[in-house]
């Protein structure tokens, strides 16, 4: 019995542990099967996915700054470059806490808030994978104190970039402009994949102005890093697009020698070829330091240069806006020609002043006691005021305007620069709806010797000087020659057109010789051929007022704050009978044309013709560095309008 049960005991475990292995089979097989099932998935179905995964977090895709396109004068001379330059970086993905990154790395390289400010403003607009700058141009004190803690701060990173340099500082400031970081405004405005691995973008002058030839396309490479987020070798790279190389018109000698001309007081210099409209020099005095635009310049820097009381970020040149004096004679005596009021053999006697019929208000000449008997050959030549005060009258307001704007007075030039100002070219229009008020008959005697309401930017008597030149044909000038990169771009260098003019070609030779005159005759710029060789020049010498004059009293220098001395002007051409050269010379508070600006214009007419200034020429006693003016855009004219040459 008891055998029995122990037999039947055996099958039962027997029957019970295959039970046991096939419902535990089953479950293994399964389980392989899921384990299987789960591989395929990930590895077949899955493979593209995780492979990017593993090789977004073993690989890194970084930007490839370009190489910004370098200047050029018309020699040759370089006048902005690249040069290697120490950026340091932040890689947000690598970086933990960024702002905790940045309070810890301010004292190591010296971050102020307006380099936080930039950066995070980068921040907004840059693509996850790249490397934002944190801070330029790094010092070799900087690299140091940041090489003792480089495990302190993972995500940063010590980059050598190309940075913008201008090997010669203030002379271009003004016309070539700089490059700076870029603004939160801006970021708005460009395209990130154009300027991915870069923070800086053109700000003024030709930088701002060719921008989209300068910058170049970015590129691209791609980088093994170890689990630590170090960087290992690099796998491929798309090399960047360097951006387009300028040639300019601009003359770096001529440059120079208008900026040691112009050394110590305030003004502007504009030498333009009246062939081309190329701009050959362009000088606006004093000057900046355009480089440390480029990293970053400090606020206290930048306030030092703006508040200073002689306006060195101002661009005389461009955005002066000034009242031309008499230099705008020339171009009056056509208008008179043109609209048939006078001819040359017309005739006036000046006894030192003019008055309008049935008004008792005088006038005046620059000279005292008039000119005698003046036609408009010698009212060119001996600058006669009283003779334009008549002719004024006669030609009226709006048909001044009319004659006038084709010079490219009361409009922007169209120069291949930025932020350009006009000036003022009144209409009866102009002051109804300015300044809400009539025209009056005697305010129209100032305009018409380039006082009152009247006023221009030097460049614009240098684009008019060169028209005149030409004898009316049209010239847009700008600075940019020739371009050579990936980039097409065809400059425009010939002139473009030709002022309306109702009288026959030979009145403007007739002008020309009026205007040798000036400075080979019995003229208010005799001084200018003193040690002449081999040329003439024609020009015009000019003196603009700063304040009026009640009626009555006389201009008295020694009662005048040298703040309020007059503006000095000088324009004109050189060979006069086969014009290479268009000069227009401001001097501020330099009270007299031919003795302030002349001989800066006779400096550069030498150059042209010559190759090099003479050494007699030696610029003239500068004005008192005090004396600043602050032209507006729109003045009343004063009570006597006449001023010594």
């Amino acid at each position: 019995m008891d055998q029995k049960k122990h037999l039947k005991d055996s099958q039962l475990e027997a029957a019970l542990f295959r039970r046991r292995a096939t419902v535990a089979g089953t479950l293994v097989f399964l389980a392989f099967g899921l384990l299987v099932f789960r591989y395929a998935w990930l590895q077949v179905v899955q493979h593209d996915r995780y492979q990017t995964l593993s090789d977004n977090n073993r690989i890194k895709l970084q930007a490839i700054a370009p190489p910004r396109g370098y200047i050029y004068d018309r020699n040759g001379v370089l006048l902005a470059d690249n040069r290697p330059s120490f950026t340091a970086t932040l890689n947000r993905e690598e970086a933990k806490d960024i702002n905790d990154t940045l309070l810890r790395l301010a004292p190591v390289l010296g971050l102020g808030p307006e380099d936080i400010a930039r950066f995070r403003t980068r921040l907004k607009t840059a693509s996850p994978y790249e490397n934002i700058p944190v801070k330029i141009n790094l010092s070799e004190a900087d690299i140091a104190r940041f090489a003792e803690v480089r495990f302190n701060f993972p995500g940063i990173e010590i980059e050598v970039k190309l940075a913008r340099y201008y090997p010669f500082g203030e002379l271009f400031a003004h016309s070539i402009g700089y490059v700076g970081r870029i603004a939160e405004d801006e970021a708005k405005r460009i395209d990130p994949t154009v300027y991915s691995g870069t923070d800086l973008i053109g700000k003024t002058g030709l930088e701002k102005y060719y921008e989209t030839l300068l910058q170049g396309r970015p590129g691209y490479q791609y980088i093994e890093a170890n689990a630590h987020g170090q960087m290992l070798r690099p796998l491929d790279r798309t090399a960047p697009t360097r951006g387009d190389d300028l040639v300019l018109h601009l003359d770096y000698g001529m440059q120079k020698l208008a900026a040691e001309q112009l050394a110590g007081r305030r003004g502007a210099v504009v030498a333009i070829d009246p062939a081309t409209g190329g701009v050959l020099a362009f000088v606006s005095n004093p000057g900046f330091d355009p480089n440390p635009f480029v990293g970053g310049i400090s606020g206290k820097q930048y306030a030092e240069w703006r508040d200073h009381p002689d306006r060195p970020l101002y661009n005389r040149a461009l955005q002066g806006i000034y009242p031309p004096g008499s230099t705008i004679k020339p171009f009056s005596g056509m208008g008179g020609l043109h609209y048939g009021l006078v001819d040359w053999d017309f005739k006036i006697s000046d006894p030192g002043y003019y008055h309008l019929p049935g008004d008792s208000h005088l006038f005046r000449d620059w000279k005292k006691t008039g000119h005698g008997t003046v036609n408009l050959f010698k009212a060119i030549e001996q600058s006669c005021d009283t003779y334009f005060y008549q002719l004024a009258g006669r030609i009226g307001v709006d048909r001044f305007h009319d004659w006038m704007i084709q010079f490219g007075f009361g409009r922007p030039t169209g120069i291949d620069l930025v932020s350009e100002k006009s000036g003022t070219l009144p209409t009866i229009k102009w002051k109804r709806e300015r300044l809400k008020a009539p025209w009056y008959p005697g305010e129209m005697m100032s305009v018409g010797i380039g006082q009152g309401y009247f006023t221009v930017t030097p460049l614009q008597l240098a684009m008019a000087t060169a028209i005149i030149a030409n004898k009316g044909r049209h010239i847009t000038p700008h600075l940019l020659k020739s371009v050579s990169g990936p980039y097409p771009y065809a400059p425009v260098n010939q002139p473009d057109g030709m002022v309306s003019f109702n009288g026959a070609p030979v009145e403007w030779e007739r002008m020309h010789a009026a205007m040798k005159a000036v400075v080979h005759g019995h003229g208010t710029a005799g001084s200018l051929r003193r040690g002449l060789v081999g040329y003439e020049i024609a020009g015009k010498t000019g003196t603009a007022q700063v304040k009026g004059i009640k009626q009555g009293e006389r201009y008295s220098e020694s009662r005048t704050d040298p703040r309020h001395w007059d503006h000095a002007w000088f324009m004109g051409f050189a060979p006069a009978d086969a014009p290479k050269i268009a000069v227009a010379v401001l001097v501020e508070n330099g009270r007299h044309g031919n003795s302030a600006a002349g001989p800066i214009a006779r400096a550069l007419f030498d150059y042209a013709v010559h190759g090099k200034a003479p050494e007699s020429t030696v610029a003239p006693t500068p004005s008192p560095a005090s004396a600043t003016a602050t032209p507006q855009a729109v003045t009343p004219p004063p009570a006597d309008t006449g001023t010594d040459e």
